[in-house]
């Protein structure tokens, strides 16, 4: 771990050599990078400078509790028990910041949002989950904006997607793609039987043009009058667009921006990233053993999570996480699930690295 500390260190210090030279302070795209590198590298940095700190002061206390005179030995031992407790925790540290990182964890998502099996009550479930997630971005200071949607007759959406944008974003709503059962009373059941209906979320991190290769050859282009509930543009001019990609089949639709220019760039935003997402999707599958395991599977059809409404009950079945916290989750207070899934995560791959 030593050597792997080191050679970090030493291109922190090469990349703050860099960024103080004036040919890449004036390339704006270079200095980005690097800047964000650096970033990326500082807090393992100064967590293993802090380490070698105390190394340096165990050392100074063994020499110390040598000392003829009994109170420095005394003081010595006392401060060489907190200083090695310090030293165990900092390691500690170092070893989750050395766990390889999700290269996507950075980026905005792109969220899509479908009423499953449960007829009426699975689109009104999923409009609630949308609302759930869009008080979670609320209190993470994310934005979110809708890129389309088909409202329900008895509420909620037979199908929403829409984009969120903020700091690491995907690090948080990654775990959110699968299958979401609701156990509850519905409205328009009159002997008050508890039904089981599910949504179905799905959580692409946006791809930005580097990652995927889209020719416009491949892109078949249409446009047609809008449908919904009002807006300027709405059932008045052929604003709507719908891109298919005709050597995959994937299909994209946009019609809730103000205009043709602005419903066609969302929908490439889109396509990009159900694109990524089919790569990711097949470089799972061939990797097999990941795929499998508990966290990240992204398997559209796994049961993730259950919403019991008699019980306030939530449960995540991916690592058995269960709280009695549903209110409060239904309002975006998703935290304490998220911070499991988080930790279940970094335990695995930590067992991972030491297994290597």
């Amino acid at each position: 771990m030593k050597d792997k500390l080191d050679n970090i260190v030493a291109r922190y210090e090469e990349l703050n050599n860099l960024l103080s030279q004036p040919d890449v302070s004036s390339d704006i795209k270079r200095m980005t990078a690097l800047a964000k590198e650096r970033s990326d590298l500082e807090k393992t940095v100064e967590t293993y400078r802090r380490l070698k700190a105390v190394e340096q002061t165990i050392e100074d206390l063994i020499a110390m509790s040598k000392e003829d005179d009994p109170d420095i030995r005394e003081m010595a031992l006392a401060e060489l028990e907190e200083n090695k407790h310090a030293h165990t925790n900092l390691e500690t540290e170092l070893e989750r910041l050395l766990v390889p990182k999700d290269p996507n964890d950075d980026k905005n998502v792109i969220v899509e949002i479908r009423g499953a099996a449960g007829g009426d009550e699975a689109n009104i479930f999923a409009g609630d989950l949308f609302r759930m997630y869009s008080r979670f971005a609320e209190s993470k200071h994310w934005t979110l904006d809708l890129l389309s949607s088909t409202p329900a007759e008895a509420g909620g959406f037979s199908q929403v997607e829409f984009t969120v944008s903020g700091e690491r974003v995907y690090a948080f709503l990654k775990y959110e793609s699968g299958a979401h059962r609701v156990q509850r009373v519905p409205q328009t059941e009159s002997q008050g039987r508890v039904h089981t209906s599910t949504a179905t979320v799905l959580v692409l991190p946006e791809a930005e043009d580097v990652e995927v290769e889209l020719s416009m050859n491949d892109v078949r282009i249409d446009t047609f009058r809008s449908s919904g509930k009002g807006g300027q543009s709405v059932n008045t001019t052929d604003s709507a667009v719908r891109l298919t990609h005709e050597p995959t089949g994937l299909v994209v639709s946009c019609q809730d921006g103000k205009s043709q220019h602005e419903n066609k760039a969302t929908a490439f935003k889109v396509l990009r990233a159900r694109l990524h997402d089919k790569v990711l999707q097949e470089r799972m599958e061939k990797e097999g053993e990941e795929r499998r395991s508990k966290i990240g599977t992204g398997d559209r059809s796994e049961k993730i999570r259950t919403y019991n409404y008699p019980q306030n009950r939530i449960t995540d079945h991916r690592i058995g996480f269960t709280i009695q916290q549903l209110d409060r989750v239904m309002e975006g207070r998703l935290e304490p699930i998220i911070d499991a899934l988080v930790a279940e995560e970094l335990e695995r791959k930590l067992k991972a690295t030491d297994a290597q």
